[in-house]
This record gives C-alpha cells, sequence and structure tokens, in this order.
C-alpha cells in the first residue's frame, strides 16, 4: 500500500509542467486537479454607468491536488481583462496564463469565464503549447475563478484599497503531451 501511494503521489505532483518527457512517438495524457491562490496587479476603472472593467494580471503559486494534499507545482501569470456588472455582480473575464513550472518549462492557455459573484466565473481552459518538454501541448478544462472583486474601488489609488485576490481551480485539467 505504501509503494502506491508514493507513486500515486509522485505522478500527481508532475502535473502539466512536471511530467516526464514522452517518448516523441507515444502522445501522452493526463489529468488533474489543481488550483491557483492568486493576486491581482492592475486597475479597476469604471466603463459604464454600471460596470467596472479590470485590465491587469493575476499571479500565485500552482498547486496540484494528491492523495497527501496540496503540492506545489509552480506559478502563474494571467493578464486578463475583467468585466463586472456593479449593480447585479455579473462577470465575465478572458485571458490568456503561463505557468511555469519549478525547472522553468511553461505550458500557455487561453482562459474566459462566465459567472456572478461569489459563486464564480466558470469557463473554459484551452492549453494552447509550451516551451521546453511542454512544447506542443494540447488539452483543457473546465475552471472556476472566485475573487474578492466586490471589495475593489473603482479607480481607487494603489496602496488605498484591497487588493483584488481569489482562487482559480481546475477539478479536471487535461492535457497532452505529443
Amino acid at each position: 500500500m505504501r509503494t502506491k501511494k508514493t507513486v500515486g503521489f509522485a505522478s500527481a505532483v508532475f502535473w502539466a509542467m512536471l511530467v516526464a518527457m514522452p517518448s516523441p512517438s507515444l502522445a501522452v495524457e493526463e489529468t488533474v486537479s489543481a488550483f491557483s491562490i492568486w493576486t491581482a496587479k492592475g486597475q479597476l476603472a469604471k466603463t459604464a454607468q454600471n460596470e467596472a472593467t479590470f485590465v491587469g494580471a493575476l499571479e500565485g503559486r500552482v498547486y496540484v491536488n494528491t492523495e497527501e494534499g496540496p503540492v506545489e507545482a509552480g506559478q502563474m501569470l494571467c493578464p486578463a481583462i475583467v468585466r463586472i456588472d456593479t449593480t447585479s455582480g455579473v462577470q465575465s473575464a478572458t485571458g490568456n496564463c503561463t505557468i511555469t513550472s519549478m525547472d522553468g518549462a511553461q505550458m500557455f492557455s487561453e482562459i474566459s469565464c462566465k459567472g456572478v459573484h461569489l459563486v464564480g466565473c466558470n469557463g473554459q481552459t484551452k492549453v494552447t503549447g509550451g516551451t521546453g518538454r511542454l512544447q506542443n501541448a494540447t488539452g483543457g478544462g473546465e475552471f472556476t475563478i472566485r475573487s474578492n472583486w466586490h471589495r475593489a474601488k473603482v479607480s481607487a489609488p494603489a496602496g488605498a484599497e484591497p487588493v483584488p485576490q481569489g482562487i482559480m481551480f481546475w477539478p479536471e485539467l487535461k492535457y497532452v503531451l505529443p
């Protein structure tokens, strides 16, 4: 039993950025559960009567869920645009993410979501490639972003108000390495 746990733990840790280089003739498909605790850096501005728009980046560490609990797998940087209806709490977001593993290999993806404050912005991640051993990676999966956007003040000076932050999670992110 100990060996099985150790093997399961090790394979989960090697998530999208940490898997061993596959044979060039065989595609390897993996599925992981992962999350990132992020902080936003950018500007939130009023863009319509009842709308605010954030332009900036979500940055944070990425963790993979394993049988032994979460394990750090790398860093995430997602330049994004988030639109928020300040009356209803409805929000939508689009962006592009780079996840950099501990050894420097990178995975690129596109994200888009729609949702409501407190419930989350739900959408799709599309893996679009990578560098190093993650070059030509494909795949994707559903994700959710939950945040404290409701506490951010529109056009507030830096440091004057709470910094938008939250969690992004992928219950089942599938990726293929050719």
